[in-house]
């Protein structure tokens, strides 16, 4: 005898040693039994023929018990554990057992009844011994284990791989310590988002999200559940930037020439807004404070300040200054924020409008930044997640109305590289750390998660992983993923379009469902362009050109 063969009589020993028969409830289920147990992962020998049995059993739950993400269960005591297969393989030829890798995920009561789980829930408290029976999970279990039953939830999908047996996610679980949803181009992860803010809202219909959208895609998924912001509608006066933001704007300079600049600004730009009736009203004014002032007040301090030096002086400083605020407010394409009408004190009615209060039945604000001009698109992100931030600190004592902010293309605004960040990175950084205590809720939408800064990545309690492409981006997924799913993550690059992996607070285990299917009017303008048939098409190209030159020109959408 060989000592493979040897293993495996010792395997059998063990199996005729130690497990019991099984109950009358179960013996039909019964796969294999426990191999080892370590920790939260256990190895378990499955007999292909018990496997084979439950093939064509009419319960579409059994025959997944001895596949790669399906679940099985095992007895300790009065208590079901139930464990996910992460992998699978031949003990030796094709007649020898099957050893699974499992993790264990959570437990059960068993029903005296009926012997099957009752009232799931996460973690384990009791560890069976080797030698314990291994049994298939039904139908009527895995509905159990997913059940919601007195939760707040939003369904999404189906577990794979039923049909019937739903996939939810907890809603203030998933909100309360943030959520990811990640995934490569092409993978139906803007639909996945819209799905779930669709469900928010249905559930909600009062409450208070704001997305921010870079490419004008989900204006067109809610027309008619939310109030859509962009270039044309925002106005978002210019002295809700604080003085970081300023900078970022009218500061050009670099290295100790910028720091020169920016103290120049920091003390026009007080004395503009302690010029303001709201300023002086104010005891103690600072530069941060969100003040309505005038730009042509800075311009007229900067040039008092200009001519106070002697003619040795260096007027650069002043110089650049004027000259970039010059530039700002005769540039149409930064009308939104900088035009005339941005000056009366209307700090009250943006948050109003911003931040749904009150909605109206209409919860969510898509803030449209595709027209935005690209050299202060991360200053208008920055503005809106630090007033939802300062909102939410300053609200503190009145009525709570926690928010949510949605940031898609999140790898933008939170670089991984930190020579890269600016305003926004800090703000979106501080959300995730601090955002729960305040009621604020992030969610981060990205199709390159390794290009995103991991400190921000691992705040999210719930992640929604789609198909990733990139082993740099895997890797990155799969650090941040709690241990008891890692087992699925091998998945990653062979899950179909609308699938996904999900894990942490907003689910009981981690799971993979199929999304719902979204009408065609709920959907973002995503699409892929068909070339197939696009190239087909012909005529009526001079109209379209000359339309497109002239917006072009424009500047306008």
């Amino acid at each position: 005898m060989n000592d493979l063969t040897g293993a495996y009589a010792f395997d059998a020993a063990i199996a005729a040693a130690f497990a019991g028969p099984a109950s009358r409830h179960d013996s039909a289920l019964a796969i294999g039994y426990v191999r080892e147990i370590a920790g939260g992962q256990g190895q378990l020998l499955l007999d292909p023929g018990a496997l084979a049995a439950l093939q064509a059993h009419k319960d579409g739950a059994l025959p997944m018990a001895g596949q790669v993400g399906g679940q099985v269960k095992v007895r300790v005591a009065a208590t079901w554990l139930i464990a996910t297969i992460r992998a699978l393989r031949l003990a030796g030829g094709a007649s020898d057992p099957v050893v699974a890798d499992v993790d264990f995920l959570g437990e059960g009561d068993e029903d005296p009844a009926s012997g099957q789980l009752r009232g799931f829930r996460r973690g384990v408290t009791r560890y069976p011994t080797p030698g314990t029976d291994v049994l298939a999970v039904t139908g009527a279990e895995i509905r159990e284990i997913y059940a919601t039953t007195g939760r707040a939830a939003i369904e999404i999908g189906t577990v794979h791989p039923t049909r019937d047996v739903r996939a939810s996610l907890y809603v203030d679980a998933m909100l309360g310590k943030h959520f990811a949803l990640l995934g490569s181009t092409g993978t139906g992860k803007s639909t996945a988002a819209a799905l779930i803010l669709h469900r928010i809202c249905s559930l909600m219909p009062q409450g208070h999200v704001v997305m921010i959208d870079p490419h004008g895609e989900y204006g067109a998924a809610f027309g008619d559940s939310g109030a859509l912001f962009d270039v044309s509608n925002l106005q978002m006066p210019y002295w809700l930037m604080n003085f970081d933001e300023h900078c970022e704007v009218f500061v050009t300079s670099s290295g100790t020439t910028r720091q020169v600049d920016a103290d120049i600004l920091a003390k026009c730009l007080l004395a503009a807004k302690a010029k303001s009736r709201a300023g002086q009203e104010i005891a103690k004014l600072t530069v941060d404070a969100p003040i309505p002032y005038l730009l042509s007040d800075l311009m007229q301090i900067l040039q008092q300040e200009m001519g106070k030096m002697d003619r040795a002086g260096d007027t650069s400083p002043y110089l650049r200054l004027k000259n970039k605020i010059d530039e700002v407010r005769g540039d149409p394409r930064y009308g939104f924020m900088f035009s005339g009408m941005m000056v009366g004190d209307t700090m009250a009615a943006f948050v109003q409008r911003i931040f749904r209060l009150p909605g109206g039945g209409k919860p969510i604000s898509i803030i449209d930044v595709s027209g935005v001009p690209s050299e202060i698109t991360s200053v208008v992100v920055a503005v809106l997640s630090r007033m939802v931030f300062d909102f939410a600190i300053w609200s503190r004592g009145e009525p709570q109305r926690p928010i949510l902010l949605v940031c898609e293309e999140a790898h933008r605004y939170v670089p991984a590289d930190a020579e890269a960040r600016g305003s926004v990175a800090q703000i979106l950084g501080r959300i995730a750390k601090e955002g729960r205590k305040y009621g604020v809720a992030l969610g981060l939408v990205t199709q390159r998660p390794s290009d995103l800064a991991e400190g921000v990545l691992s705040q999210c309690g719930t992640i929604i992983a789609m198909r990733l492409n990139n082993e740099r981006d895997q890797a990155f997924v799969r650090a941040a993923m709690p241990e008891g799913a890692r087992g699925f993550l091998d998945a990653l690059p062979a899950l179909r379009n609308r699938e996904a992996i999900v894990c942490g607070e907003g689910v009981g285990i981690p799971i993979r469902v199929a999304f719902d299917a979204l009408e065609d009017g709920r959907r973002p303008a995503s699409d892929d362009p068909v070339f197939s048939e696009l190239w087909r098409n012909t005529g009526g190209e001079e109209q379209m050109i000359a339309r497109t030159v002239q917006r072009w020109r424009a500047q306008g959408r």
